[in-house]
């Protein structure tokens, strides 16, 4: 009996009703962080060589091949995973360093809001460009089907 009481005493059952002990999602949070930063690194260094791969730096060859699967689905997994990262890392800084739990809710809710609205905004702006890109291929394509038809029917009538 008197281990119980000690083991009461101690806090631990009061404690985790209250939140204070251990959420036992250290090693699960830990991985997260490690395995989006060696998919930063990946996407990264794909990016890296794609780009240095590419015939010439203009804005015209950067913008075909962003505007392609190659090229806009790593960079679109990138966007998701540095504000995936950066968010665990910010939020181990705020669990650590902001007390009062009015304070933490709303820095916690200002940490989430904010990394959502910047990844989303990220992708919108990426999905804009393959519209875009897409939007040219079409054109593109209508215009040589066009210049075909007057070609073909300007040399039938000679």
């Amino acid at each position: 009996m008197n281990q119980q009481t000690n083991f009461e005493r101690k806090g631990t059952r009061a404690g985790k009703v209250r939140g204070l002990g251990s959420a036992h999602h250290g090693s699960h949070h830990w991985l997260l962080q490690r395995f989006t930063a060696a998919g930063n690194l990946v996407t990264v260094l794909y990016l890296a060589f794609s780009i240095l791969l590419l015939q010439d730096l203009s804005y015209q060859s950067a913008f075909r091949w962003l505007s392609q699967p190659a090229g806009a689905l790593p960079l679109a997994l990138l966007i998701v995973s540095v504000f995936w990262h950066a968010r665990l890392g910010l939020q181990v800084m705020i669990e650590d360093y902001v007390h009062g739990q009015g304070t933490r809710f709303a820095a916690m809710l200002t940490l989430n809001l904010a990394t959502f609205a910047a990844a989303a905004y990220g992708l919108l702006c990426l999905v804009l460009i393959v519209g875009k890109g897409l939007a040219l291929d079409a054109a593109q394509g209508a215009i040589g089907q066009a210049m075909q038809a007057m070609q073909s029917g300007m040399g039938g009538g000679m």
